[in-house]
């Protein structure tokens, strides 16, 4: 098992409602068995890698690499007291992927055939419209989603600098729908930077702009307020991109918090843990959303039933398409994985990626700093 981590700076400085940054940084771990290589990924700090070598490896190496589902438990039980959720869970994310991708390549199919295809398309929306971009910017990114790639949905950022510009928010609300037209479904993320009763009122300002997804419009912490805008609001509420367990989503569907739950593989324990978040939604009567990273949520996007699209994210596409041969083409507003290809499908690009890896130098530079 190999895991490591490479910093990409981003193509413009980017923010949304409660956070800025300059650079995406990728944990990516690979593992091999029988002559073959699987490779899983998240997006997280470098010490990520620290936590496969260190605690996770120990767990995995020398199993069958087929039991999948043994590796995942003994993960679970070895983070245990580093605490499943944040690094730790991001990092049991990325090893998971890898062995989901390595057993499929071991028996000669594509993942989402290993896991059981429901679909061969899966829907997508165009995601990024960060706060600092200016019109120009804005209208160039989702003028080429809606109608050069024909992508029937997509989303900006709202709530800059903590909901204190919301003149702006609906400026640029308004400028979205302007350049997308009527026929292209307008989301909105708020990265939990309203208050519930000001998530309200700016939901009620745009209403003529008739967005149909507001995504954290108060912190995912908040579920009771989460509900409160859900019942206030005409745009589905969606949030849970920061759940690490299944007892997180269970949380988040039973207090009616949301339309849409959203899993993110990278972070919730990868593909068992997706599906595991999907399923409790599914109990709950709701759909699923993957969270960014594409290429990881389309092989098990195609087989979850009640799926509803997944991501298309900017920052991650950029770097899943950098580093990889074989991604997948949104046009038309739906990928389809490969399904003649092994696996994921995906060929790492090391020769690209090494341009970008962290060094153990490096990451003791960062912390002093």
């Amino acid at each position: 098992m190999e895991a490591s981590a490479f910093t990409v700076p981003t193509d413009a400085p980017e923010a949304d409602g409660t956070l800025a940054w300059d650079a995406t940084t990728m944990v990516l771990v690979q593992v091999r068995a029988g002559g073959t290589c699987g490779t899983g990924w998240t997006y997280g700090p470098a010490a990520c890698t620290r936590i496969v070598t260190d605690q996770l490896a120990g767990q995995v190496l020398g199993r069958d690499a087929l039991d999948v589902g043994a590796a995942y438990e003994a993960m679970v039980v070895a983070v245990r007291n580093a605490g499943r959720t944040g690094a730790a869970g991001y990092a049991l994310s990325a090893v998971d992927l890898a062995l989901w991708d390595l057993k499929a390549r071991l028996l000669d199919l594509p993942l989402h055939r290993l896991l059981g295809t429901v679909r061969t398309e899966v829907p997508v929306y165009g995601s990024g419209g960060f706060t600092t971009y200016g019109d120009g910017r804005l209208a160039e990114q989702l003028g080429g989603w809606a109608h050069e790639q024909r992508i029937p949905r997509v989303k900006i950022k709202i709530g800059e600098s903590w909901g204190t510009d919301t003149a702006r928010d609906l400026r640029r609300m308004a400028q979205a729908r302007e350049v997308v037209g009527r026929d292209v479904e307008l989301f909105v993320d708020a990265n939990g930077a309203y208050g519930r009763k000001q998530a309200i009122r700016v939901m009620a300002a745009a209403a003529e702009l008739d967005v149909t997804w507001v995504e954290e419009p108060v912190s995912s912490d908040d579920l009771a307020g989460l509900r409160e805008v859900r019942d206030a609001v005409r745009p589905d509420v969606a949030a849970g991109e920061y759940g690490g367990d299944p007892t997180y989503f269970r949380r988040m569907c039973e207090a009616g918090a949301v339309d849409c739950l959203q899993a993110d593989a990278t972070r919730c324990g990868g593909i068992t843990g997706f599906r595991a978040a999907a399923e409790i939604a599914a109990a709950h009567h709701l759909p699923v959303s993957g969270h960014c990273a594409p290429h990881v949520h389309a092989h098990v996007a195609a087989a979850t039933p009640n799926v509803v699209h997944l991501e298309w994210f900017h920052d991650h596409v950029r770097i899943e398409q950098m580093f990889f041969e074989g991604c997948l083409d949104p046009t038309g507003g739906t990928v389809t994985p490969d399904p003649g290809a092994p696996g994921t499908g995906l060929t790492l690009r090391r020769d690209v990626a090494e341009c970008y890896r962290v060094r153990p130098t490096e990451q003791r530079m960062r912390r002093a700093a």
